[in-house]
């Protein structure tokens, strides 16, 4: 009995580490899931790896590659079921088995139909004991916009992001920001996690910003900008045209401007155009389909109270990131959210993350 304890609490722990690695490239991997891998031998940590940028390689494979180690009679622990399947790369167990992995553990299921609960099997086949289901709650969560990327005519999965004084105001009239450093900060991190941010044209005319991660050392996984530029108003001089040689940008709009848009493709812009609502606006249902056509699963939106209220008004936000500062605006402050806050998270279960921000804090709503 102590044994199987010790070895429940052993397998949870290596699945964590794991996770853990998964988590440094979440949006970072294109239409793959980002997966996490470790390999243990004799007790010992041997090998580590996750997703590569662009989803290659496998997380497997890079871990194999880490070790100088002879993987005879190691375990595996990996995230997500292991590929089966031959695509643009061989799969992954036919690598573990080669390497004589004894033992392999994976905490949930492909839903890629070409691989899904099929490793198994085969592992089995060729003397693998293989186990399933370790840390699976927390996996499930990690991997729920992989799931809904998957589903057949499913939108992408979809965070949207408010930062807020302690009495829900949006604008600060006296400062530009709301929250403080740490949470402007804890923002660039967020978008690490992304493979785009989306805003309205409105947001970049008005605040100019760059919408890039600059955290020193994540740089190089600052998300494509998509904008929502119905009348394609925004500036050739706004900081996202002027750096959108270096960082990926599309613009979605609906009215031509012919001298607008070859302005934009000088600078290296894609534009797309989208279909408008009855009331005139860019249809954001479109725009989401769009976007997973071009090959993105997880969207960031960063925009004001207007553009968020739409996405929430139709029912297309899937998590919920507010970030409330620890200070009151009163009189200096406007754009209060308490109208749609009652409307659309009141009810909702939420989670304080656990994150030093100074005073500040994140309320995370998961809404779907």
């Amino acid at each position: 009995m102590f044994t199987n304890q010790n070895n429940n609490k052993k397998n949870l722990y290596f699945m964590k580490l794991a996770l853990n690695q998964a988590q440094k490239n979440l949006g970072n991997t294109k239409e793959n899931p980002s997966v996490g891998c470790v390999i243990v031998k004799n007790g010992h940590l041997v090998g580590s790896g996750f997703t590569g940028f662009n989803g290659r390689p496998h997380a497997e494979i890079n871990a194999i590659n880490f070790t100088k180690s002879n993987l005879s009679n190691s375990s595996m622990y990996v995230t997500l079921e292991p590929c089966s399947h031959y695509g643009k790369t061989p799969p992954c167990i036919n690598t573990s088995i080669k390497k004589n992995i004894k033992k392999l553990y994976f905490s949930v299921k492909d839903p890629d139909k070409r691989s899904f609960d099929k490793s198994r099997k085969i592992l089995s086949n060729n003397g693998i004991s293989v186990n399933v289901g370790n840390l699976s709650s927390k996996l499930n969560v990690f991997y729920k916009s992989y799931y809904k990327y998957k589903r057949s005519f499913s939108l992408p999965f979809v965070t949207s992001k408010l930062a807020v004084s302690k009495d829900y105001l949006t604008i600060n009239k006296k400062k530009r920001w709301v929250t403080n450093n740490s949470s402007r900060n804890r923002v660039h991190l967020i978008r690490s996690y992304h493979d785009c941010v989306l805003t309205s044209s409105k947001t970049i005319i008005k605040d100019n910003p760059l919408l890039t991660c600059r955290i020193k050392g994540l740089e190089y996984k600052s998300p494509t900008r998509i904008v929502l530029d119905k009348n394609l108003s925004i500036s050739i001089n706004s900081k996202v045209i002027k750096s959108s040689k270096k960082y990926n940008t599309i613009l979605f709009y609906n009215k031509i401007n012919k001298s607008k848009i070859a302005a934009f493709k000088k600078n290296k812009i894609k534009l797309y155009k989208i279909d408008l609502n009855n009331d005139g606006s860019l249809n954001l249902k479109k725009s989401l389909q769009k976007l997973k056509i071009l090959g993105f699963s997880r969207i960031l939106i960063e925009a004001g109270k207007q553009l968020t209220s739409s996405f929430l008004n139709e029912n297309l936000v899937d998590q919920f990131e507010l970030f409330i500062s620890s200070k009151k605006l009163n009189n200096k402050g406007d754009g209060s959210i308490k109208k749609y806050f009652n409307t659309h998270l009141k009810n909702k279960k939420y989670i304080y993350e656990n994150v030093n921000l100074f005073g500040d804090k994140i309320r995370s709503y998961r809404l779907k």
